[in-house]
């Protein structure tokens, strides 16, 4: 049996009558299907209706998405944000527990670009909310020249990964070149976060959940874009699979423990 692997939604308006809509992105679904061999479990952005109980008891591995909305600063103590500056409050009360409860849990957790901002917030982080306009740092926002698809996917700049760090250990680096299509980025780090690599500003780049009983990672770029061409994307789901896959196991072996104590 295939696992479920749980994909975090937002919520946007589409179509003539600017309706409210679930929505991912396809790369993740496809990401699921061709390299974790998963059965993709849409989580939609319920807000406070969300049963997160009932989806942390059901899913093999989840996912934390992408986005081009922001958190909410009150979430972290941030200041509001200027008018225009797109939010999904109903997307954030559904992920940052969801994110707790699969922590707790030990449930298999990747976290990219949004979903890593998320991670960090929902364990105590803050977030800056423009990067590029801080001194010293460099622009990682989404190029404003986007007439071809490849600037989405082209590597942006480079990464220096935490010697020792599991993602040294998944990429056998200690240096990558990534995509870049963020504007926020974590300001003050989460007491329960190791950093796992820093662009050459000092961003960080990507996480790990320090005394995590499974995997928990987060990567501010976006590996979904180029699983089937770049490796060390490939080899970052590739790892996530692993852990799902110890994940239905365990869980398979304390279920038939359960079953012949009774």
């Amino acid at each position: 049996m295939k696992p479920l692997i749980g994909i975090s939604c937002c919520l946007k308006l589409f179509g003539t009558y600017a309706r409210p809509n679930h929505a991912v992105s396809d790369t993740y679904v496809r990401a699921v299907d061709l390299v974790i061999g998963g059965l993709p479990c849409l989580i939609p952005a319920m807000g406070e209706a969300a049963d997160v109980e009932g989806f942390i008891s059901r899913i093999d591995g989840l996912i934390l998405t992408g986005s081009p909305s922001n958190v909410l600063p009150s979430l972290y103590g941030g200041p509001p944000h200027p008018q225009g500056v797109p939010e999904d409050p109903s997307r954030d009360a559904v992920t940052l527990p969801l994110l707790r409860a699969a922590i707790d849990r030990g449930v298999p957790l990747l976290a990219i670009c949004r979903g890593m901002q998320e991670l960090n917030v929902a364990l105590g982080g803050t977030l800056d909310q423009r990067i590029q306009d801080l001194p010293g740092r460099m622009d990682h926002s989404t190029p404003t020249e986007q007439a071809f698809a490849p600037v989405r996917v082209a590597k942006a700049h480079a990464v220096r990964l935490a010697e020792g760090g599991q993602l040294a250990a998944i990429s056998g680096r200690r240096d990558l070149a990534v995509n870049s299509l963020h504007n926020q980025g974590i300001r003050q780090l989460s007491p329960g976060l190791a950093v796992e690599a820093t662009a050459p500003d000092g961003t960080i780049e990507a996480v790990r959940v320090e005394g995590a009983r499974g995997f928990a990672l987060g990567v501010q770029w976006h590996p979904e874009y180029d699983f089937e061409t770049d490796s060390v994307s490939r080899a970052i789901f590739t790892a996530f699979a692993g852990a799902v896959a110890r994940y239905v196991s365990d869980r398979a072996g304390a279920h038939g423990t359960r079953i012949a104590a009774e």
